[in-house]
């Protein structure tokens, strides 16, 4: 008899889960595992952009989706990082005002490090972002990551998407349909348990019990299997992230030809800070902040200036979160993927990719032998890891800021709010940049260079003068530097629009099957 996989909510999570293991775990197959999904159809999705990180290309070409496809029904554009305004200063205040971190690492022939000369000044004055590769320069002149030409998920710069997470869901619904998902729309009214403990099974309204191998709760802040039927406790970090708030709006461009931006940009406020992810036909556009610090309608009053005149007629969507993560995610037989498991904010776009490492993991730690007990051991020890790590690198973003213009600030420089793990790695970094020796590819979803990126975007100083003297090769440095620029010249030069590509993709695809003779 076939292993079975009951998914409990949709949305993106569940739906990524879905399609995903089906492809992993040969849902299509006789010997494959059967995977039912059920959801709901009086519980919707927040309809706003939401951008990725870069390993959602895999993933998405693993389930089957095809990137011009993705383009033309989910409002797709592509992002090459996130841009942060107003982090390190107020406004008004003398200094930098922004920093990029993009996805593509700094590259030089021979591998030699450049960084270390950035710190020495080999690379000029140029912040970081702009000298160690042409990404920065190429997202700040709107251009896309690849060509027309480039096949599916294929690009020379590193890139991930910006998207709408209403069809993305959708999408992925009908993907996971083809994978050989079942798909049930009803409602889950009980939650039954075995003597152990385990589940049972769960009693819907028009289908009666559901019974499965393994029970995944993809249903969001409710987490109505992980949390309320198994008491799996959630970890609240308010201690060290703020943030708690939401308002969202939903922008159309003025015009339809307008740039799309090839980043998120994420504008630091007084209690919290603005997203503003371009789409191809809007921008979703929201502020993150603390209610500790601010109240709705000043949070609002925030939004609205941001936007402009174009928000005058345009509806504002509130939402609550709570920032934390359950270090039991895998009990029994039921794991914990999406919302029910973590959510922090935001910021770096962890909501989705902590959704796919899950899968990933469950996909690899199936209990085909029935030892359920060793797969949850080592799926909570990593994303337990996983969690924390990412605490610390969004931690990082308001930690070491020179902002002292309102409380929110200064309660995020508090040494209390950092975590001793952050601490570490700072006292670590005062006399040698973040390397590869600080970061562990099986846990950290985010590499030495986005520490990299944002570290010395926010003005940090690692001091390397006691060691200067064995840095030799400063000659080959500044050539690195050079063929950096001369690089993201030829980027602008010879890269479309973000705009253009996403057109070009909508009517023809990409690859060499989609250029015209």
């Amino acid at each position: 008899m076939n292993k079975r996989i009951l998914i409990v909510g949709g949305g993106t999570a569940g739906w990524l889960t879905a399609a995903y293991l089906a492809k992993r775990l040969a849902a299509d197959r006789p010997g494959g595992v059967a995977i039912t999904l059920v959801e709901s159809s009086d519980i919707g999705i927040l309809g706003v952009g939401e951008g990725t990180f870069p390993t959602i290309r895999r993933t998405l070409q693993t389930i089957g989706i095809d990137e011009a496809e993705l383009v033309r029904r989910c409002g797709a554009t592509f992002k090459q990082g996130a841009k942060f305004v107003h982090w390190q200063h107020a406004p008004g205040t003398p200094g930098p005002n922004h920093f990029l971190h993009p996805f593509q690492p700094a590259e030089a022939p021979g591998g030699l490090e450049l960084l270390p000369y950035w710190l020495l000044g080999v690379g000029g004055a140029e912040n970081w972002d702009e000298v160690s590769g042409p990404q920065k320069k190429a997202a700040d002149a709107h251009r896309a990551p690849k060509l027309p030409s480039h096949p599916d998920y294929v690009g020379p710069l590193n890139y991930a998407f910006h998207f709408d997470a209403v069809t993305l869901a959708a999408m992925l619904r009908d993907q996971g349909v083809a994978n050989g998902v079942t798909h049930l729309t009803d409602r889950v009214s009980e939650v039954l348990l075995t003597e152990d403990g385990a589940i049972g099974g769960v009693r819907t309204e028009a289908n009666g019990v559901l019974d499965a191998d393994l029970y995944i709760d993809c249903t969001g802040f409710r987490a109505e299997l992980i949390g309320k039927a198994l008491g799996m406790k959630w970890r609240s970090c308010r201690d060290t992230l703020f943030c708690d708030s939401a308002l969202a709006m939903q922008v159309p461009y003025a015009d339809a030809n307008a740039p799309i931006a090839s980043y998120t940009i994420s504008t630091a406020q007084d209690a919290g800070w603005v997203w503003d992810i371009g789409l191809d036909t809007r921008r979703g556009i929201g502020h993150v902040f603390s209610s500790a610090h601010t109240d709705d309608a000043t949070a609002e009053a925030r939004l609205r200036a941001y936007i402009g005149p174009a928000s005058d007629r345009l509806d504002c969507r509130k939402f609550r979160f709570g920032a934390g993560y359950r270090e039991i995610n895998w009990h029994k037989n039921c794991v914990a993927i999406g919302l029910s498991s973590g959510f922090f904010e935001p910021l770096e776009a962890t909501g989705i990719v902590f959704a796919e490492v899950a899968a990933g993991m469950l996909a690899n730690l199936f209990p085909w032998g029935g030892d359920y007990e060793t797969s949850a051991r080592q799926f909570n020890h990593i994303m337990r890891q996983r969690y924390e790590r990412a605490l610390d690198f969004i931690k990082l973003h308001y930690c070491i800021t020179q902002r002292r213009d309102s409380a929110f600030w200064r309660d995020n420089v508090a040494a209390s709010s950092i975590p001793d793990s952050l601490h570490d790695l700072l006292d670590r970094w005062r006399f040698r940049p973040p390397s590869e020796i600080d970061v562990d590819p099986r846990v950290d979803i985010f590499t030495e260079a986005s520490w990299q990126y944002v570290l010395y975007g926010m003005g940090w100083k690692t001091d390397l003068s006691a060691r200067a003297g064995v840095y030799r090769y400063h000659d080959d440095a500044r050539r690195a530097f050079a063929e950096a620029r001369r690089k993201a010249d030829m980027a602008i030069a010879g890269l479309p629009s973000n705009r253009d590509l996403v057109t070009y993709a909508q009517t023809h695809g990409f690859g060499p099957h989609g250029i015209a003779a």
